[in-house]
């Protein structure tokens, strides 16, 4: 399927590993111009020149930098993005009483601000086309809380009333916003704390861990024109995990 992302900008958060380099292979096989970024600027260079895109290393839980990294993409892409996909790492896990206040406020910045940041600075020259594919990508525990991931559990949920309360504010300017919930999924940092599908296959519907292309090409085909009546969304991509309707 042609997706026709041929002449489309991307911005990916979190594109130099697991879910978000997917996205970018994804979105660079279809033709769009694809700029990542992640923290580590070695990595970002050498994932960019694998996948034969753009990098920019930049921490997106500083204040002002998901703003300011939006407006170098636009430079390096000669416009702003069409297509742009939030991604972060997860807050510090922990229940309620051992969590600190500033734990809070970091989980905060990465996770809320983030997106908030991003956002705003993207959303004027997509209006102004008339075009813009906006994609959160959070966890299965925004619509399920998870044990021991209380930061988590709590920004993410109020994530998704965002990204609903947003979408209708510009669904009439052609440009969409939509979250996707992975759920566990065949990346290093599941490998880093023993997720397999031996470990956690009986537990899922599909019987096994999902692998990042499978998520990757849910993200495409939001990011598409093929998409342009779906909105305010979240889709999870996790086997059947969730139980909830």
């Amino acid at each position: 399927m042609d997706l026709k992302l041929s002449d489309k900008t991307a911005l990916i958060f979190g594109g130099s590993r697991g879910l978000g380099r997917a996205i970018a292979a994804e979105l660079a096989a279809e033709g769009a111009k694809v700029v990542i970024v992640a923290r580590d600027g070695a990595r970002v260079e050498r994932v960019a020149a694998e996948l034969g895109v753009l990098g920019l290393a930049g921490d997106v839980s500083k204040p002002g930098a998901s703003r300011a990294l939006v407006l170098q993409a636009a430079e390096l892409l000669g416009r702003g993005p069409d297509i742009l996909v939030t991604n972060t790492g997860g807050p510090a896990p922990g229940n309620f009483e051992a969590i600190s206040d500033d734990a809070w406020r970091t989980g905060f910045d990465n996770l809320w601000m983030s997106f908030v940041e991003s956002v705003g600075a993207a959303l004027p020259a997509m209006k102004e086309k008339g075009f813009g594919r906006i994609l959160a990508v959070t966890s299965v525990a925004a619509r399920e809380p998870q044990p021991g991931l209380v930061v988590s559990n709590g920004l993410r949920a109020g994530l998704l009333g965002l990204v609903n309360a947003i979408s209708r504010d510009v669904a009439a300017s052609g440009v969409t916003v939509n979250a996707l919930l992975p759920g566990y999924t065949n990346t290093d940092r599941m490998k880093e704390v023993g997720v397999t599908s031996e470990s956690m296959g009986s537990k899922i519907p599909a019987g096994r861990i999902g692998e990042p292309h499978e998520f990757a090409a849910l993200a495409a085909f939001l990011a598409s024109e093929r998409a342009s009546y779906i909105t305010g969304q979240a889709i999870a991509v996790d086997g059947g995990l969730l139980q909830s309707i």
